[in-house]
């Protein structure tokens, strides 16, 4: 079975989009209604992770708390945030941290009860009854909405709505039965994320953290000199500030993900690879809580933007990736003398120490890849100049890359 993901952008008559911001509200209590109650534990004082056991525990409580929101949806966000809670279990099991869901996005889980497709339009359940939202569609062509939407070997599944920017958009599920040979295979985009260095690829991108650092300090010492002054009028404006730094934060993060998209789209990459987010602000020199917030959001829109060009996203675990040498592999701390530069003791080979970290990021979901069922390596990993595939194999003019 193949699964894709097709983001579809809505025109949401005004009358009832302060429907589907209620809905999106009610949806967001009762996931953490389930949570919260999953986390109350059960009688043997284990977290409950189970579907069937939160929803008798749940289902009518919700129901009653979040008064007009559809059943089909209290089903769904029951099963989002078992979902969440199950990951949290599993990042406690691997010894990572991890602490109980809070949801704050504005997403909503649609399944196949609670959406109907048509040819140019969908309905959606939601507060006051279901709402009807026209499709805003490219022209037919070499797009993720003709290839997958318009196309009838494609079954339309569960979606998703996110609410981005004041516009709606339907993060449709579709999958198929027949399976290509190289459905595993393409090629890989690695991402390598820091504080100094916001993000650098595999392919010798790298887009400097200082601007967003700078801003950042900015707005600090601005709100402390406000905390300082005490006043009731300090205090609102501080309530400003944030604001105001969370739509410059969102807006330059929106921006530089459109990039690695833009660079991933450059190399015909069909998946881009991240290291694991769960814990990397207690891993990462420097990282604060901001830098924590800042990854998150970045590959968040990196995430959807890329389902937009039918490229998937993924997290790879980042062990040893700042000390592994990415063209001989030689592994040792020893390895990265300075923060910023990387140089192999067994080797010789030098390189910006964020960019050897974004290409064994990508070797290492090549790597997980192994080979296709015909014996074929079936994903590589993009370069400066070629790519690099599961047996260590260059197709580059540039073999140093």
């Amino acid at each position: 079975m193949i699964r894709r993901t097709v983001v579809v952008k809505l025109a949401v008559p005004d009358e009832r989009r302060d429907n589907l911001r209620e809905t999106t509200e009610r949806f967001r209590q009762a996931a953490q209604l389930v949570a919260d109650r999953a986390f109350e534990r059960n009688d043997d004082g284990y977290v409950i992770t189970s579907k069937t056991k939160l929803h008798h525990l749940t289902y009518q409580q919700v129901r009653q708390a979040t008064d007009g929101l559809n059943a089909d949806l209290v089903c769904a966000a029951r099963n989002y945030a078992a979902d969440s809670v199950k990951g949290v279990i599993s990042a406690w099991q691997n010894g990572k941290y991890a602490t109980q869901p809070t949801f704050t996005a504005n997403t909503v889980v649609y399944n196949k009860n609670a959406v109907t497709y048509r040819d140019d339009h969908c309905t959606l359940a939601a507060v006051n009854g279901r709402v009807t939202a026209e499709y805003i569609l490219p022209p037919e062509g070499e797009n993720p909405q003709t290839t997958y939407l318009r196309n009838d070997e494609w079954e339309l599944r569960e979606s998703t709505l996110h609410y981005r920017d004041g516009e709606y958009y339907l993060h449709v599920g579709v999958a198929k039965d027949d399976e290509p040979l190289d459905a595993e295979g393409g090629t890989v985009l690695g991402v390598d994320l820091g504080v100094k260095m916001i993000a650098a690829t595999s392919t010798g991108c790298m887009w400097s953290g200082g601007y967003l650092n700078h801003r950042r300090r900015e707005y600090e010492t601005i709100r402390g000199s406000l905390q300082q002054t005490g006043t009731e009028s300090a205090h609102r404006t501080i309530d400003g500030i944030g604001d105001r730094e969370s739509r410059w934060a969102e807006d330059y993060l929106h921006r530089l993900s459109k990039a690695l998209v833009q660079e991933a789209r450059t190399h015909d990459c069909s998946t881009i690879a991240f290291e694991d987010l769960t814990d990397i602000r207690d891993r990462m020199p420097g990282a604060k809580a901001f830098h924590a917030w800042a990854f998150r959001r970045l590959y968040e829109y990196v995430e959807y933007k890329a389902t937009e060009f039918g490229m998937s996203t993924t997290q790879v675990d980042p062990a040893y990736t700042s000390q592994r040498c990415s063209k001989c592999g030689h592994t040792e701390r020893g390895n990265r003398p300075k923060q910023e530069r990387f140089c192999c003791r067994k080797c010789g080979y030098e390189a910006h120490a964020d960019y050897n970290a974004a290409k064994n990021i990508g070797i290492k979901h090549v790597h997980a890849g192994q080979k296709s069922p015909r014996g074929r390596a079936n994903r590589q990993l993009a370069l400066k100049s070629g790519t690099l595939n599961v047996s260590d194999e260059f197709s580059s003019a540039e073999v140093s890359a």
